[in-house]
Formats: structure tokens, sequence, C-alpha cells
């Protein structure tokens, strides 16, 4: 009998069991209850996090300070969550009528609250995957927390601190007004202690500086140091609760339902509940935009550039041009349905009836009574599993109040995102065939209506294939991104929704007969980062300008098949 020699495990298996160790350990943490990040409980996600070291953390694993990284955990958390030892997660549990003054991060739409100096309450509606993000995201602050307190101690566990970090606690405790001869020397004693070139903590600091408070930067190093050091030598240890209305209300599609019923209510109630429909995930401007400001703007209009128009009102200084494709838009057909139900998912409802579609680049195909033109229903972004809640609830018939039934004439249903590309670069497209749930051997074909094809011609690359839908996009490295790409898989790309939103299609499409089986599918992806490139991951910054042509381009390959 042939010996088979059995092989060490790849890099890219290590990292696909440190993944599914994560989420083993913040599901059980979270039934839990809470847990002590520094403690037993908290070691799982430390380790498993710093074998997996993802691209998107950078150096995590390295003695210096991971400053990319950590500029990019700062955006997406609440301000002064860096001073706090008690990080309680609850549902949406009334706070917003109380005197706490409500935080929301620059690049995360959620609300927290800052109860005292040691703790801070964040609002928990938009499912498990958040939950997951906020983890990870703590988990990534206190390990290079550790770092700076590590490098601050002289003996360990004594309190005696270098003399760099008694400056940068002079500064930040006092609040001292800085010249720039001051801030040079301060930037240079924390290139000591971030292990970090002067020019990287300049940028870093630049980055991070406010109008009213341009030393931020030194407050969020002084007290991620000033927290980790009073655990290291005083045993004051941080921990991190979650709320028992947030355990009982995960997983039930709460927010969900609320956010469901008020689109319908509103459809009921303009009487369009039996027309053609549309959904589109996608912003609150391209669609809107692509339909209106040609109308509204037609001087604007080049005929050898369609996108020109969008590319003038991406800019900051035309906000007043904006302002009057809005107000021309409330006027004529759209509605906009700010969300209050906790989901953060803004809608808006456009009934074309009302739009003089000659003077738009579109035109109805087929379409002579108003009955029969389409209304697009436009939600915003949904969060990694809470498409399916949101979808799922979506496309239940609705209950009116005389207890009738209506099933809503559901007609297409498109996907417009940001993904990370792996064979090519920000502001490409991708077009995907089929979906790829990762951790998992669930796959999710499907008839795309947009084709590769099709984007001939529009000043864009675009790719096709397989994406895979991630348990969380700070959560990969080049090894498994790399296994995915090189693989007979032939993945393109990776999102985090995708695999959700389908699941909930097809439920109600095939299975629970909510909506038609003949519905029509749209996915189409721009590249907002390539996580197989230095320097092209999130971490490195935004799309900017760069994202206005893609996503107009898949704008109006969605336009052109619904109209």
């Amino acid at each position: 009998m042939q010996n088979i020699k059995i092989k060490g495990r790849t890099r890219a298996q290590e990292s696909s069991n440190a993944i599914e160790r994560l989420y083993i350990s913040m599901r059980h943490l979270f039934s839990r209850g809470f847990y002590k990040p520094v403690g037993v409980s908290g070691e799982a996600l430390r380790e498993a996090l710093l074998l997996l070291r993802p691209e998107i953390y950078g150096s995590i694993a390295e003695e210096k300070v991971e400053l990319n990284g950590l500029l990019y955990v700062i955006e997406r958390l609440p301000q002064g969550i860096e001073e706090c030892r008690f990080i309680n997660l609850t549902a949406d549990e009334g706070y917003s009528n109380s005197h706490f003054k409500p935080i929301i991060p620059e690049k995360r739409r959620r609300i927290c609250f800052r109860i005292d100096k040691d703790q801070m309450n964040i609002e928990v509606t938009r499912g498990r995957s958040e939950i997951y993000d906020i983890l990870t995201h703590l988990t990534f602050l206190l390990i290079e927390s550790y770092k700076i307190a590590n490098k601050v101690l002289i003996n360990g566990e004594e309190e005696e601190v270098i003399r760099e970090w008694l400056k940068l606690e002079e500064i930040v405790l006092y609040n001292k007004k800085l010249s720039h001869d001051e801030r040079d020397i301060m930037l240079a004693y924390l290139a000591t202690i971030l292990g970090r070139s002067f020019s990287e903590v300049q940028e870093t600091h630049t980055s991070l500086s406010e109008k009213n408070n341009p030393d931020r930067f030194f407050q969020i190093i002084y007290w991620l140091g000033y927290v980790a050091i009073n655990e290291k030598t005083k045993n004051l240890k941080r921990t991190i609760t979650f709320s028992p209305v947030l355990r009982e209300r995960i997983g039930h599609h709460i927010y969900g339902e609320i956010w469901a019923n008020n689109i319908k209510q509103e459809l009921e109630k303009q009487n369009l509940l039996k027309r053609p429909i549309h959904i589109i995930s996608a912003n609150m401007h391209s669609v809107m935009n692509s339909i209106y400001a040609p109308i509204v703007l037609p001087n604007l209009v080049d005929k050898n550039n369609n996108i020109a128009i969008f590319e003038t009102l991406s800019h900051n200084e035309n906000e007043n041009l904006r302002k009057q494709v809005k107000e021309y838009a409330s006027k004529n057909g759209l509605t906009y349905i700010k969300d209050t139900s906790g989901t953060n998912i803004n809608v808006q409802i456009i009934d074309t009836e009302k739009i003089t579609i000659s003077k738009t680049q579109f035109e109805f195909e087929n379409v002579l009574e108003n009955e029969d033109k389409p209304v697009v229903i436009v939600m915003d972004y949904a969060f990694g599993e809470q498409a399916y809640e949101t979808m799922d609830e979506l496309l239940k018939p609705y209950v009116c109040d005389k207890n009738k039934k209506h099933h809503l004439n559901v007609k297409s249903i498109s996907i417009m995102g940001k993904a990370g590309i792996l064979d090519g670069d920000k502001g490409d497209i991708m077009i995907p065939t089929s979906h790829i749930f990762e951790g998992t051997a669930d796959n999710y074909p499907f008839k795309n209506r947009l084709k590769k094809r099709m984007f001939d011609g529009c000043g864009v690359k675009v790719y096709s294939g397989s994406m895979i839908t991630v348990l969380g996009t700070s959560l990969q490295n080049k090894d498994i991104l790399n296994f995915f790409h090189n693989s007979t898989w032939k993945v393109i790309g990776l999102e985090m929704e995708g695999v959700h939103y389908q699941k909930a299609i097809q439920a109600a499409s095939k299975i629970r007969g909510n909506i038609s089986s003949k519905v029509k599918v749209r996915y189409a992806y721009y590249a907002s980062d390539n996580p197989l490139k230095t320097g092209s991951t999130l971490a490195s910054g935004g799309l900017g300008t760069t994202g206005v042509l893609p996503t107009y381009v898949i704008t109006e390959k969605i336009l052109e098949q619904i109209f």
C-alpha cells in the first residue's frame, strides 16, 4: 500500500482556520454577554487576529505601531473610544431620548453615546456583521495599545515611563497649544514611541487633524497607551459587554421589518402597490442624478461625455447644483424616506409616471399606460448579514390595515456596490456570475442580466467571474485571497452582501412565492481597493473622484434595462 505523505498546512489554510476561530469566539462571547479583552476570553480573538494578519491592519503582528490601520479603525469607531475602559454594545434602547449627545463615526453609520469618562455605548442595529466588525476593530486597538505601553514602560510592570511619554502627557492633559516647532518636536517623540519614521507620524497627524482639534493624533496615542498602562500596572482591565436587549433582538429581523413596512406604507399611500417595482441597492445620489440631473442642468450635458455632468456634481464646491437636482426630484416623482427604524438604510421611491422621460437620456419601451410605468425603489447600502434581513422583509407581502395581503409586483432587483478586486485596480468594474460564501461550501450561481460586453467602450476595465462574500473585509489577507483567486474558484473580487441578498431573493422567488420566479437579477460592483496590492487596500484611503465613472456607468446600464 502506497504511503501518502501528509503535507503541512498552507498559510491560506491557517488563515481560513483563524477566521473561523475568530467568528466562533465572537459568537461565544456574544452569547456569554461580556468579556475582558486581555483576559482568557479575549485571548482567542487576539491570537487569531495576530495569526491572520489581515492586509487592512498592516503591521499588526510587528513591534511597530500600525498607523494606516489605526487611521482606518479610528474613522469607523466613535470619537473618544480610545479613552474608555468599558464598551457596551446595545440595541436601540432609548438613549436618543436622553441628554446624551449622539456620536456618529465619520466612516460608519452607527449611533454611539459617551456615558461617562470611562464608558462608551455603541448601538448595534445592523445585525451580527456589525458586531463582528466592531469586535475586530476593538481587538486591533487593544493590540496596538499594548505596543505603546510596552514601549513606554521602562520596567514592564512598574509605573516608571520614558521621558517622551511624560512630554506627551503634559501636552494632552493640559491641552497645551503648540507652535509649529513644538509640534515637530512632539512628532519626533512620537516617532520614537511608535517605532515609525518622522514622515509617517507627520502624515498620520495631518490625516487626523481637525479644525478645532489639530492635535487629535496626540490624544489618541496618549489615551490608547494610558489605558493599556493602567491595565498592566494597576490591573484596571477593560470590559466589553452586550446588553440583554441586544442579545434578545439580534437575528430576529426587528429593525428590518419596521424598515420594510415604512416603505410599503408609503407605496400604499401613493397608490403604487400594484405597479411594476424595480429595487436597486445603491447610494443615494447616482440613480437620482442619472434621471433628473440632465433635466435640471441641460447646459452641463456633454453629448460626447455623458459622465461629465456627474463629475461636476461630485465636486464639493457644487453643493448648490446638487441641491437644485434634489429639489426638482422631490417635486417630480421622488419621495425620500429617511430611516427611523435603526437600520441606517435610507430609501428613495421614484414614480416614473411623474417624470418627463423624453427630457432624460432614457426612454420607455412598450409602455403606453401610466399604470405600467415602473416604480423604482432605491435602498442605501446594507451591511453584511443585514442585506438578508432587509431584502427578505422587503420582498414579503404587505398586509394593510384592512388585513388584506398585497404581493409586490417586483420585476427586477439590482445590486450595485463597492468591492475589493483581485485582478485589476481601484475604479474597475466586476460583474459576478456567482457568489461564494467564505468559510463554507455554499455557492449561489445566478443569471446576471448585466454582461461584461455591455460595458464595452465605457472607458473602464470590466472583469467577470465568481465573487466571494466575506465575513468581514477587515479579516482578509493575501494568502487566503490568492487561494480564492488562483484556485479553480477563480474569484475576481470580494464583498460582504452578495450571498445574503441572493439568499433572500432565491427564497422569496423560488421557494416562498412572495415574488415572481421570473424576477430579473442584476449585480455589478466597482473596485474600492485591491487587497492584493500594497498601498491599494481600504486603509490607504477612499476612491475620491475615481469612483464617479464606474458608479454612473453601472447605474446607466441598470436604468437602461429598467426603462
